[in-house]
């Protein structure tokens, strides 16, 4: 009797310290989820810091929201909460068989600005990313978006067309395709150099850093986006364009010319041209603390 006393008496203590534990357990997360569902069986991985004003940042092709490890806490650190999209295919996001056009990828993202209850942000897109953010804005007429950047932009058309002969031509955009279903572990590592605006702009490690996070990629959803883009004509769009907008450019793009930031300066009144004298596509790591300071006098102005 005395030993079963002696266990209620033990279970009951037990009870009692984790009841208490429960009290005053704080919680270390703000409970804010890491994986947000955008459709039934398809949840994309989020990366979001801070507090303040809200910066959404799109990666570029084939990158995933690790592209801006430099950028998030240095904006976190100015006051601001950014957060970091990894679109359908890319990074930690699901990769279901499907589209990987923009109107998904629009779509996508309105759904994760909706669920995080985003309003009023400075919404930022590289490369692939730029023309992302371009049809976003351009098909939701700026729906919780209040400025707009693009970074390496692909330009208005990333391929050659009637009046417009900048970008990549028919040819070369069939043969990099191909490459993607062919030999993706050398389009990637080449990929990685070309970043570069002048020869060792980017450390060997900056661009195996690169290399790693292109090759996270899903190889289906690499081609069908690169694909998708190449059918992508956004000059007919661009003039609905209301709000703020600045190009970030590398003077010495290999891969998309400063062209191309050029024409879409044009097309988009009120629009400005922030120059990267030195950096290439990498100029987020090539000039790294110009990149940060001009996005965070942009996004607080």
């Amino acid at each position: 009797m005395k030993t079963i006393a002696l266990t209620i008496a033990f279970l009951f203590t037990f009870i009692q310290s984790q009841f208490l534990f429960a009290q005053t357990r704080k919680p270390a997360s703000l409970g804010r989820e890491e994986y947000i569902e955008v459709e039934k069986n398809v949840k994309l991985q989020v990366i979001d810091l801070g507090e303040g004003q809200p910066v959404v940042l799109i990666h570029g092709w084939p990158l995933n929201n690790e592209m801006y490890e430099y950028q998030y806490q240095y904006l976190v650190e100015k006051g601001f909460r950014v957060i970091g999209i990894s679109l359908r295919g890319f990074g930690k996001s699901d990769r279901p068989y499907g589209k990987y056009d923009f109107d998904t990828f629009s779509d996508d993202i309105k759904v994760v600005l909706e669920k995080l209850k985003i309003e009023n942000a400075t919404l930022g897109g590289f490369s692939m990313g730029s023309a992302v953010t371009l049809h976003f804005i351009t098909k939701y007429n700026g729906a919780h978006i209040k400025k707009l950047a693009v970074f390496g932009a692909t330009g208005p058309s990333w391929k050659q067309r009637e009046g417009h002969p900048y970008g990549i031509t028919d040819q070369g955009a069939t043969d990099l395709i191909k490459q993607t279903k062919t030999n993706r572990e050398q389009l990637v590592a080449g990929f990685g150099k070309a970043f570069e605006g002048q020869e060792g702009g980017l450390s060997p490690e900056s661009i195996k850093w690169l290399e790693s996070i292109n090759l996270n990629a899903s190889p289906y959803a690499t081609t069908q986006a690169i694909t998708a883009l190449g059918d992508l004509d956004l000059r007919p769009v661009l003039g609905k364009i209301k709000m703020p907008v600045a190009i970030f450019h590398g003077i010495n793009d290999k891969l998309c010319d400063f062209a191309q930031a050029e024409q879409l300066n044009k097309a988009i009144k009120g629009s400005y041209i922030v120059k990267f004298e030195k950096g290439g596509h990498g100029f987020f790591i090539e000039e790294m603390d110009k990149f940060n300071s001009e996005l965070e006098k942009f996004a607080r102005n």
